[in-house]
């Protein structure tokens, strides 16, 4: 087995005390303080991530923008310079290789970003499937760090270390600048529900920006965050993670993800015919929330029953819920038992504990 790759803030982290996971490949903090401390920073104040195990490719050349059309589910062409999208790479059938962020950073540039488990498939495929146009597919994957600041204060504290005027920076939008005199592409994007950005650095600038930000950060009192939070954080907000709520088994519309799927785009793309007899038909299993009445948390791979303990679906991700104090989940079931409202159960261990179906996300910062 080879060893796992470390992140330029490695030793960072090891400083900041951190617990460490293998993630993808990657060697990862998965805490630092403790996973409900840095959760509630995150929705009270800023956490500081590293997320640079994600996937960067740079999609180049005169047709960048009809091979991204043909390779993704998104309309890649009617993204404006300076915006970005969130979007999915299927298969032939429909099913989700992956979830994407695209940039659009320049007419004839983007820059694709897949997550950690996914972005040697994400690499491989985007190479083959632009082959036959006028492009090209960069892996630069090992040129980026990738850190974000999350959180309700991530404005004023990246605010002093920029020339960017923040306030004109819209949500999902990403601008080239510089952050404690380094050369980033900050974006306005994120993965907890909160306000915040996320800054594509050299690797050898990583430490450099890190450590402005946290000293900016320390007198909002910024913590340093790591995968555990993330994960409770993103499921509070109801965003679906590759391997639970998505993958080669389920379509963009299994997950209530339709709108992500340009249908209505001119030319033809990687699984069209399967997504477009998906838009049509009722899926046999529908993505739901949970609300569990209980302490006990579903948890991913739990079974959901109906009132009459009927297997009628299964958790794909579950947790204690730190800023709503309930348990939540999100879960696959059957579309009869799937409406808002609905009572169901969950096999905790051999113990059928009550929940509820709810609409996600469970959490938003403009509630």
């Amino acid at each position: 087995m080879s060893p796992s790759r470390k992140t330029p803030l490695h030793e960072t982290h090891q400083q900041l005390g951190a617990t460490f996971t293998e993630f993808a490949g990657w060697e990862m903090p998965l805490r630092y303080s403790g996973d409900i401390n840095e959760h509630n920073a995150v929705r009270g104040t800023a956490g500081l991530f590293d997320l640079t195990h994600m996937g960067e490719l740079r999609i180049s050349g005169a047709q960048a923008a009809e091979a991204l059309d043909y390779a993704l589910v998104a309309n890649a062409s009617a993204i404006t310079v300076g915006r970005a999208r969130y979007t999915m790479i299927c298969d032939e059938a429909g099913g989700v290789l992956d979830d994407l962020i695209v940039y659009r950073t320049g007419e004839r540039e983007f820059l694709v970003v897949a997550n950690a488990a996914n972005a040697a498939v994400v690499s491989a495929e985007l190479a083959d499937r632009v082959r036959g146009f006028d492009t090209e597919c960069t892996d630069l994957s090992d040129e980026y760090a990738l850190i974000a600041v999350q959180g309700p204060v991530a404005k004023d504290i990246l605010a002093p270390l920029t020339e960017i005027d923040l306030t004109t920076v819209k949500y999902f939008a990403g601008y080239p600048g510089r952050v404690a005199n380094c050369d980033v592409l900050l974006a306005r994007t994120g993965y907890t529900g909160e306000d915040g950005f996320e800054l594509f650095t050299s690797v050898n600038d990583a430490a450099t920006v890190w450590q402005a930000l946290s000293e900016a950060g320390a007198p909002h009192g910024i913590e340093p965050a790591g995968l555990a939070c993330r994960d409770t954080l993103r499921l509070e907000a109801g965003m679906p993670l590759h391997g639970h709520e998505l993958s080669t088994e389920v379509t963009p519309f299994d997950a209530n993800l339709g709108r992500v799927v340009r249908l209505d785009k001119s030319g033809d793309f990687v699984g069209r015919a399967a997504l477009a007899d998906a838009a049509e038909r009722t899926a046999e299993r529908t993505l739901v929330g949970l609300r569990g009445t209980g302490r006990r948390a579903p948890r991913h791979g739990y079974r959901v029953l109906d009132g009459a303990g009927t297997d009628i679906g299964v958790v794909t991700s579950g947790a204690p819920s730190p800023t709503l104090g309930y348990p939540i989940a999100m879960a696959y079931v059957d579309h009869a038992c799937a409406k808002t409202g609905t009572e169901l159960q969950v096999d905790i261990r051999g113990k059928a504990v009550a929940v509820e179906v709810v609409d996600p996300p469970f959490y938003s910062r403009n509630r």
